[in-house]
């Protein structure tokens, strides 16, 4: 059997990511074959294919961290799972394709109501948030959690499950357009990132203080949450944005500049005022299948509303999609829909 996907040779140059064909073979016993419906795009993905994700395969792979699809055929020791089952799959890389097999332990049920779109839009982005929010930042009620890109997929999620346990979520933006939508979305003040910063942080916080710093910027904006955080406050490193540009191959020497000038907090500093920070990366939970299902059995009980999808594009158009990615005026999910 034969399927399409998006394949590197090596990573460095996203114009060397082409759409090909290439054999899948029959699921192992313990795997189904998941004829993909959509695919979920991630800042992950970008820095993947650019060389810049500590975790990117040696040599040619396929990019893609997630998926929704349809079973068409299942390993003789499946027993949970059936053909015609829809599902949502989380890979270690291996998502830009139209067939995939998967492991059960990486897949779980699809929402009737949820369209395939939304189910590709979830996993990555809700084990990003619920992960960092309650598993490392110890998210409970009445605390203020500071999100930043509030407008992107983990952003929503985050917002979503801080309100679900009544905290007061602050969300900062990149530009004032998307703050109508931080309205619709229920967060309690919003923030846009430009050089007063600081100052707009310190007034949107009033007499509160800043328990939980969901920080994916880095740069100034890092420094600016973590000095802001109470004693006791959780800042949580899931990414660093501000090393991305919608470039198709890295500027090294913008990197170095960047990396060199990052902020460095004293650890001694972190104990005379009791803060703490807490960095993440995701492939890491891929390892721990146990702990996954877990979290994922904790996100079922929040009974959050279907993600929310800003932009779908067929699969022909990845390249389009990576661009508008990479330009920041996204909001919520990026999807790619395959249509057979």
């Amino acid at each position: 059997m034969m399927r399409k996907v998006y394949r590197i040779a090596k990573a460095g140059n996203i114009n060397k990511l082409t759409l090909q064909e290439e054999p899948i073979s029959d699921p192992k016993k313990d795997e189904v074959q998941i004829e993909v419906k959509a695919v979920g795009l991630n800042f992950a993905d970008i820095f993947a294919i650019l060389g810049l994700y500590s975790a990117t395969p040696k040599g040619s792979f396929i990019p893609g961290l997630e998926y929704s699809g349809v079973i068409i055929k299942k390993g003789t020791a499946v027993e949970d799972y059936n053909v015609g089952d829809r599902v949502m799959g989380v890979t270690r890389f291996g998502g830009y394709a139209s067939h995939i097999n998967s492991q059960v332990d990486y897949i779980t049920p699809l929402s009737h109501d949820w369209s395939c779109e939304e189910g590709a839009a979830f996993l990555v982005q809700g084990l990003t948030a619920y992960y960092g929010l309650f598993h490392l930042g110890n998210l409970s009620k009445d605390d203020t959690v500071l999100i930043h890109s509030a407008a992107g997929g983990v952003g929503l999620l985050a917002n979503r499950m801080a309100k679900k346990v009544g905290a007061y979520t602050i969300g900062t933006v990149g530009s004032a357009s998307k703050i109508e939508l931080l309205k619709q979305e229920g967060y309690d003040d919003y923030i846009v990132r430009d050089k007063n910063f600081k100052i707009n942080l310190h007034q949107a916080l009033k007499d509160r203080d800043l328990n939980v710093v969901m920080e994916c910027i880095g740069g100034d904006i890092f420094k600016a949450g973590y000095d802001a955080l109470a004693p006791q406050g959780r800042l949580i490193n899931y990414g660093s944005a501000r090393y991305g540009d919608n470039s198709n191959s890295p500027n090294w020497l913008r990197l170095v500049w960047l990396y060199l000038t990052r902020p460095k907090i004293d650890p001694q500093k972190m104990i005379e005022t009791n803060k703490a920070i807490l960095g993440f990366n995701l492939i890491w939970l891929y390892h721990k299948k146990e702990l996954m299902r877990k979290i994922l059995g904790e996100m079922k009980a929040l009974t959050l509303p279907a993600p929310y999808v800003g932009h779908v594009f067929d699969f022909t158009q990845m390249h389009e999609a990576i661009k508008l990615f990479q330009s920041g005026k996204t909001t919520g999910k990026v999807v790619l829909t395959i249509k057979e």
